[in-house]
């Protein structure tokens, strides 16, 4: 891959490769399981991004298993996902959750058992997704000869500048996301943004191509059941782990601008343990004193069936985290066909086309973001045609067929320049 395989307008996406044949593909995914209930601290849009390529990968025929950590220690070695994926459960370290800034030290023993796994039946090919899966990759693709293409998800650098302080990461961290970056064959990046932090690592731009995350354009649909909705006149949501960074502040500041409509916030801990969750109680207060309280509901986790009737019971989707390195939230409201009120930060930039399908404010600003969704509430024919706009988007450039077509011809140019160089045949 000597340039990028965006942007997404060149055309790349949907392209169809010539064809592999069968390839055993490795996901690595070390904190992010696609077993895992979605909605935790650490569980959310990684853990669908690779449930997701897995089984898109797999109706393109090929096999794939996914290594995560075990993380409780009654799960079984390996558990059939759907037909032609599997999950592999790694031991490395104890059998408990852990945060995943805590699981450095055990990378060194999570890579030592992939090492051992391949070495009797290596796949064709390694895709590692987070940093610290990465990092444990290409230990044990070093050790195999294997080919290594990797995903971040999320950078430190942007992280550090955000947080700073309040960065949980460890301090190694973006170091060796830079040792992953220049050690790996290719790097996948998701939008146009990261690429450009790529760039200022000192990681190149010819090892570096884009294909975004996508969205199952079946469940998410324009269509089917509607979520009860509340006594407002509008109806506002925002979907996804409850931590400060994604914004949920704003969208309660911004409430106080908007009369006769309820915000409906989900994500975080099961509703019967929602009032213990401390962002929850953080917003809480927060509303209370912007005079909004009785007009903010808090679902708690939801199953992943439930989420696309609460999105299409919206008026608006708000999606306005400080920094969002991709963002799936987006690409779940607009294939419901519902408008998108995002800030202009991260994969937002690409995902969401200002005016054609929502608006981007500024992060961190609830007065833009209030001005944003005023217009389109006061508009009905507007969110409509916004609402359309966004599902013709999704069906164009976001679905999982797309997406791993994509991420299949990556992986045959990695594969086709590795039998250059050694002189064995591609698969």
């Amino acid at each position: 891959m000597t340039s990028t395989l965006g942007p997404l307008d060149s055309g790349v996406l949907g392209a169809e490769p010539v064809g592999p044949g069968v390839l055993s593909i490795a996901l690595v995914s070390e904190h992010a399981s696609p077993l895992a209930a979605l909605g935790g601290v650490d569980a959310g849009g990684q853990n669908v991004h690779v449930a997701c390529l897995a089984g898109a990968l797999a109706d393109r025929g090929h096999r794939v298993t996914v290594y995560t950590r075990r993380d409780a220690p009654d799960l079984p070695e390996r558990v059939a996902l759907r037909a032609g994926v599997q999950v592999h459960h790694v031991p490395a370290g104890p059998p408990e959750q852990i945060p995943k800034d805590e699981l450095l030290p055990h990378m060194g023993e999570f890579g030592r058992h992939l090492a051992r796994v391949w070495r009797g039946r290596p796949p064709d090919v390694v895709h590692s997704h987070f940093w610290m899966s990465g990092l444990a990759s290409l230990w044990a693709t070093r050790e195999a000869g294997l080919p290594l293409l990797h995903t971040y998800h999320a950078l430190g650098t942007v992280k550090r500048r955000h947080q700073q302080l309040a960065d949980p990461s460890p301090p190694q961290r973006i170091a060796l996301e830079t040792e992953v970056g220049l050690g790996c064959d290719r790097i996948i990046a998701t939008c146009r943004d990261e690429v450009a932090e790529l760039g200022r690592m000192g990681v190149p731009a010819a090892k570096v191509g884009i294909v975004p995350c996508g969205v199952d354009t079946e469940l998410f649909t324009p269509r089917g059941p509607v979520a009860e909705r509340g006594a407002q006149r509008h109806q506002l949501l925002q979907l996804g782990r409850l931590v400060p960074r994604k914004g949920a502040a704003v969208s309660v500041a911004a409430l106080a601008q908007l009369p006769e409509t309820e915000l409906v916030v989900v994500g975080g801990p099961p509703a019967d343990r929602i009032a213990e969750d401390p962002e929850v109680r953080r917003l809480r207060a927060l509303a209370r004193e912007a005079g909004v309280a009785d007009r903010v509901r808090f679902t708690g986790g939801v199953p992943s069936g439930d989420v696309p009737p609460l999105l299409r019971a919206a008026d608006v989707v708000l999606c306005p985290a400080d920094y969002e390195p991709f963002g799936i939230v987006p690409l779940e409201a607009m294939a419901c066909g519902r408008p998108v009120v995002a800030s202009a930060v991260g994969g937002q930039l690409d995902t969401v086309a200002d005016p054609a399908t929502g608006r981007l404010v500024p992060p961190r600003d609830p007065e833009a973001l209030a001005r944003a969704v005023a217009e389109l509430l006061a508009d009905p024919a507007l969110r409509e045609a916004s609402g359309e706009a966004g599902r013709r988007r999704v069906l164009r450039r976001y679905g999982w067929g797309q997406v791993a077509a994509a991420t299949e011809a990556a992986y045959c140019e990695v594969l086709d320049a590795k039998s250059l160089v050694t002189g064995v045949g591609a698969v």
